[in-house]
């Protein structure tokens, strides 16, 4: 029966792309996005409470009689939302604060991965009292990779074989945040696992591949992510069992062993040399966007069911199913992203949501969308939508996600023309 109370909490494209899912829920009688965006409100009841407003989604949700808070951005798990919801008895979909410091603080997430044996790159922290020039030295030869040690929204890594770049980061990195991550360049070609898990037990969604840089050819300033595909065919099998068998098993027994489980989604950042033996970027606490838009529609088990599993440590209960699918999506940026984006502009061309060919479909995720006081969509961020695509092949799907994209204008928009190239 349809008679469940979800929240969803964000307002990007990952939160739509959550939305047309539960909206497809036998279960789900009621849908709140907060705080939602244009493409959300055809979904769901947006509510203008701030994604970082932990006290305000408290309220909404025991106004609501939640039966389920799905958290999608990091920020509000590191300011304890989950704990919070814990506390009045609403299951959240999304770890406790002192689980989400995974992404919180890259520090200790290497502090973490070292405890519990996984593999990833060796690194320096540096403070003001370091010998940054002798660090540097350490690692010269490849790339440095600098990350600052706080949220930075994908947007905190530089990797660089510019000497005085790389000083220059650490410097600022160090004013502002007080320390800094020198890492060792890892070579291979990158990949993300996002690995639904409780205490109970954890299953992985199809491997994906994004495209980080702004431009064709990844050229140009770091993003967070302008396009995506999965199944990644990178991920071979053999790759996809190493990486459960040296990173997921060992990272899950660690998070199930320190009091509250972790219960959400561990987004697994892999870099996966020749020798395919994979090694951890990052970790993320939540569902990653754009990969989200492409990984949640081949989920063929009724998503709340899986959510409020995963949310209440019963996710061991389930079968969860796949559609034998491949996906991919494109992101269209404002003018002037990753910079400094344009805003407030019309958007035309959206009359044609979704669009359907030889056994393929494609839909629009909404992410920097909004009305204005005319009622025209208009954009309101630097990613301001994505155009999702899924068929039987990879090729029909990324080749439906242009189709569509293509019918839509905003002026002085940019997008790539090269998603998933590597792989076809």
């Amino acid at each position: 029966m349809a008679d469940k109370v979800v929240l969803v909490v964000g307002g990007g494209g990952r939160e739509h792309a959550l939305c047309m899912e539960l909206k497809q829920s036998k279960h789900v009688g009621e849908l709140h996005c907060a705080p939602g965006n244009a493409g959300t409100s055809f979904l769901a009841k947006n509510h203008a409470i701030s994604a970082t407003d932990v006290e305000g989604l408290l309220n909404l949700a025991e106004i609501l009689g939640a039966d389920l808070v799905v958290v999608g951005p990091e920020a509000p798990l590191c300011a304890a939302l989950a704990d919070r919801l814990e506390d009045i008895g609403i299951p959240c979909f999304g770890p406790v604060a002192h689980l989400a410091q995974l992404e919180g603080s890259k520090l200790h997430a290497k502090q973490v991965m070292q405890k519990a044996n996984v593999p990833t790159a060796a690194f320096h922290v540096l403070s003001d009292t370091s010998d940054i020039e002798a660090a540097l030295d350490d690692f010269a030869g490849n790339p440095w990779v600098v990350k600052r040690d706080v949220l930075a929204g994908g947007k905190g890594v530089v990797v660089t074989e510019d000497r005085n770049e790389a000083r220059t980061f650490i410097n600022t990195s160090i004013q502002s945040d007080e320390q800094v991550l020198l890492e060792e360049f890892l070579p291979g070609e990158e990949a993300s696992m996002l690995v639904i898990m409780d205490g109970s037990g954890y299953v992985c969604l199809p491997a994906s591949q994004d495209h980080k840089r702004a431009f064709d050819g990844d050229e140009g300033p770091n993003t967070g992510g302008m396009g995506a595909y999965c199944p990644a065919p990178l991920v071979t099998d053999a790759v996809c069992q190493k990486t459960i068998e040296s990173i997921i098993e060992p990272m899950h027994k660690y998070l199930t062993s320190s009091g509250t489980p972790y219960r959400g989604v561990l987004y697994v950042g892999l870099m996966i040399p020749e020798s395919g033996e994979p090694n951890v970027v990052e970790f993320n606490v939540r569902f990653g966007d754009p990969e989200c838009q492409i990984t949640l529609p081949l989920l063929k088990t009724d998503v709340y069911e899986v959510l409020e599993a995963a949310s209440t440590d019963r996710l061991a209960e389930l079968n969860i199913e796949f559609h034998d699918l491949f996906a991919a999506t494109v992101v269209l940026a404002a003018e002037g992203y990753p910079n400094t984006p344009v805003k407030g502009r019309l958007i035309h061309g959206l009359s044609k949501n979704t669009i359907q060919s030889a056994g393929a479909k494609a839909w629009v995720n909404h992410a920097g969308t909004s009305f204005d006081a005319q009622g025209h969509l208009v954009s309101t961020g630097g990613r301001v939508l994505s155009c999702s695509a899924s068929g039987p092949t990879l090729e029909a799907s990324v080749k439906l996600a242009y189709e569509l994209i293509r019918t839509i204008e905003l002026e002085g928009s940019h997008y790539r023309t090269d998603i998933a190239s590597r792989a076809l």
